[in-house]
């Protein structure tokens, strides 16, 4: 099959996709007359701005030739828009000038993660523009989804200068009983409606459910989705409990070894059906999971903002380093591969939990003091090749638990594209939590929170 290229951060892509998934960026239609100015200001052959060249993009002169990675990269672009087929309509994207609207078919096919690109600071600007701070809704203003149904937002739960989370009920309902994300539109909020859409429609969870038997599987429940004043997107969940990271600051104290296990268990529930659904979260931390408030027992795993696609069609990413942002996520919890810019693959997110199975328990990890990412990537690489060391500085006090041991021993020999064994990895933590007499179906025992 033949790739191509988003002509902002190099990734590759199936003809046709009208957004990246990897920047974010709007992917342009060939008809686009502004494309050119565009392209030609993104590999550094445009003209001085007002303001003088970039630093990073100089402008070429008439003596000035390009280099070999703005050779390549023209090339990719050219392969591009030579080979892409689609048919233009105006209006079907509000984004887009009218008549000059791509409706070819999206699906993401990347083979490999992004390509480091040098860019101008026009783009600089545009990407500055559509990931700028969510401003608040207004008291008894409406949103309607793409079904028509409207929802009202009733309490602001939380607001970062990213995304803005609510309390929101059905038109003319007296409960809630429902949460609203919402976020530039083409921002990460985008990214998980993709995920949401692609790997986690509720028919599929309740499928993977049934297939394998189970009480249940900690994948949120997207109930709608839509855009907002032209500049956000939101999606509509089922609410779904606090979150872990509320319940341990507001104890402040460390979870027993009980609460630990039973976590580690739901979450690695999620992670084997995300992951056969040819995803990973990338991001796995406390303020990422959420346990029912009426059913302590139900754990469930949020947050897809980055949420990758490490095996299209079956087949794995290679591994490259810097071909993404470096330490992108909770730096604390990330894995290494994440810290060094490779596109994060199955075991990034087992040996996150680990990192938060360690740091649920001890109430530390061995670089938690330190600011700098570069410096927490060195602590981790130091500790991937002596797993006992890592154990032994956060259990300093007190025995480490057979079921951590055997737990982060085998998700840290992991290499980059094999495929864990789920089994094994939750029949030692099932045999630890059940040697500590807990069991998945009891509440889970945050009430049995240890100093």
């Amino acid at each position: 099959m033949a790739f191509h290229f988003c002509p902002q951060c190099g990734a590759k892509l199936q003809p046709g996709f009208k957004f990246c998934p990897s920047c974010g960026e709007r992917l342009p239609c060939p008809h686009d007359r502004l494309l050119p100015v565009k392209m030609a200001a993104s590999l550094g052959s445009s003209a001085p701005e007002k303001d003088g060249p970039s630093k990073t993009s100089p402008a070429l002169s008439p003596h000035h030739q390009p280099t070999q990675e703005q050779s390549t990269f023209t090339a990719f672009v050219v392969q591009y828009y030579s080979n892409c087929v689609c048919d233009c309509n105006a209006g079907e994207l509000s984004h887009r000038p009218t008549g000059q609207t791509c409706t070819a078919s999206s699906q993401v096919t990347s083979q490999s993660p992004r390509r480091q690109t040098r860019h101008s600071p026009r783009l600089a600007k545009k990407r500055a523009k559509s990931t700028s701070a969510v401003a608040p809704l207004q008291d008894g203003q409406m949103l309607t989804d793409t079904t028509g149904k409207k929802w009202s937002p009733a309490q602001l739960l939380r607001q970062s200068t990213t995304e803005l989370i609510y309390e929101v009920a059905r038109a003319g309902a007296k409960e809630s009983g429902h949460i609203l994300k919402l976020g530039a539109k083409d921002g990460k909020i985008f990214n998980e409606q993709n995920f949401l859409q692609r790997a986690a429609k509720p028919s599929s969870v309740e499928k993977w459910i049934k297939q394998h038997k189970m009480d249940f599987l900690g994948i949120p429940s997207c109930v709608g989705f839509g855009l907002h004043a032209d500049s956000y997107r939101f999606l509509i969940f089922s609410d779904v409990g606090r979150s872990l990271q509320s319940v341990m600051e507001e104890e402040k104290m460390l979870l027993s070894e009980t609460a630990v296990l039973q976590l580690a268990c739901r979450i690695l529930d999620a992670l084997h059906y995300i992951h056969t659904n040819e995803y990973v979260h990338a991001d796995i931390n406390a303020e990422n999971i959420y346990i029912q408030q009426g059913d302590k027992s139900q754990v469930f795993l949020v947050g897809y903002h980055h949420a990758f696609r490490f095996c299209p069609g079956g087949q794995h990413v290679e591994y490259r380093e810097h071909s993404r942002t470096p330490h992108e996520g909770a730096t604390e919890f990330i894995s290494l591969d994440m810290h060094k810019g490779a596109a994060p693959s199955r075991r990034s997110d087992l040996q996150s939990l680990a990192y938060c199975m360690l740091h649920w328990s001890t109430g530390t990890l061995p670089w938690a003091g330190f600011a700098q990412p570069g410096k927490i990537a060195a602590e981790k690489q130091r500790y991937m090749g002596d797993v006992p060391a890592l154990l032994g500085d956060c259990f300093r006090t007190g025995t480490v638990p057979r079921a951590f041991e055997t737990y982060v021993s085998a998700v840290m020999a992991l290499q980059y594209t094999e495929v864990p064994d789920y089994g094994a990895l939750r029949d030692g933590l099932s045999q630890g939590l059940r040697q500590q007499g807990g069991s998945l179906e009891q509440p889970l025992s945050c009430v049995q929170l240890v100093p």
